[in-house]
């Protein structure tokens, strides 16, 4: 029976929404995960989120994510910073994965690691973002996201589809750091991976195999994340510009009236 403390829906702002994608575009071998930010009305049961935190795997894996309570606990002090910040209530409100080349829906380790925040807040979403699906009709990758929460069925944990609102946003400065900041999170998350392998192995030809994949993976970083990731931002300066000058230019002609 879902129990009348259930979320009834969800505003995501299209900035928020951007980061997540971006992240999960990364990469199509390994679920990403990140953690949601924004304030809640708690009578109307409406999460408003407006920021998120990109989260460094030191486990990657192909098919499940792993939120430490550390990352949680850090996540929060951001939330607190943010809250003195806009000077509004900020607390973590749910987060997001990944699923590469597989259907959106949870599977029952999402359905059960959600189970377990909501014991910590009745409040708390997921959401999941279902990438690298190839549609052969359109012939183009589809993206699509599910919001979600668990609820106890009888003896079974069942999912429970939530209603998601994008709203229209401009990049806020603090999403925008966010973002700016991923292609660093990726870079180390490699370097950290190849240290621990390199730790266990003594064989020197080993070693330099090793360092040559690694070499690799932050070149196909650079190249596949960070470049595009520049340029995007390059031409979102150009187009802030440019409605700078167009605005500049009503204001003079409403002077002259």
């Amino acid at each position: 029976m879902i129990s009348e403390n259930y979320l009834k829906r969800v505003n995501l702002t299209a900035d928020v929404y951007a980061v997540c994608v971006q992240h999960a575009l990364t990469t199509e071998k390994q679920e990403i995960m990140g953690l949601l930010i924004g304030e809640v009305d708690e009578k109307e049961r409406v999460s408003n989120i407006s920021a998120c935190v990109i989260l460094h795997r030191s486990d990657k894996q192909p098919d499940r994510v792993e939120i430490s309570p550390e990352q949680l606990c850090t996540a929060s002090m951001h939330a607190e910073q943010l809250a003195k910040k806009l000077n509004k209530p900020m607390r973590v409100l749910g987060w997001y994965h990944s699923h590469p080349h597989i259907t959106v829906w949870p599977s029952h380790v999402d359905i059960r690691t959600q189970s377990v925040y909501q014991t910590m807040d009745p409040l708390f979403v997921g959401l999941i973002f279902s990438v690298f699906q190839y549609d052969t009709r359109n012939h183009k990758n589809q993206i699509q996201v599910t919001c979600f929460q668990a609820y106890q069925n009888g003896s079974e944990l069942e999912r429970r589809e939530i209603a998601l609102t994008v709203k229209a946003s401009s990049f806020q400065n603090y999403n925008l750091e966010g973002i700016a900041n991923l292609t660093k999170i990726l870079i180390q998350e490699e370097i950290d991976s190849h240290e621990t392998q390199d730790n266990d192995i003594q064989d020197e030809l080993t070693c330099l195999h090793n360092d040559a994949f690694k070499t690799l993976a932050l070149v196909h970083i650079v190249s596949k994340v960070a470049r595009p990731l520049c340029d995007d931002l390059e031409e979102r300066k150009r187009s802030v510009n440019q409605r700078i000058k167009e605005l500049e230019h009503l204001k003079t002609e409403l002077s002259k009236d």
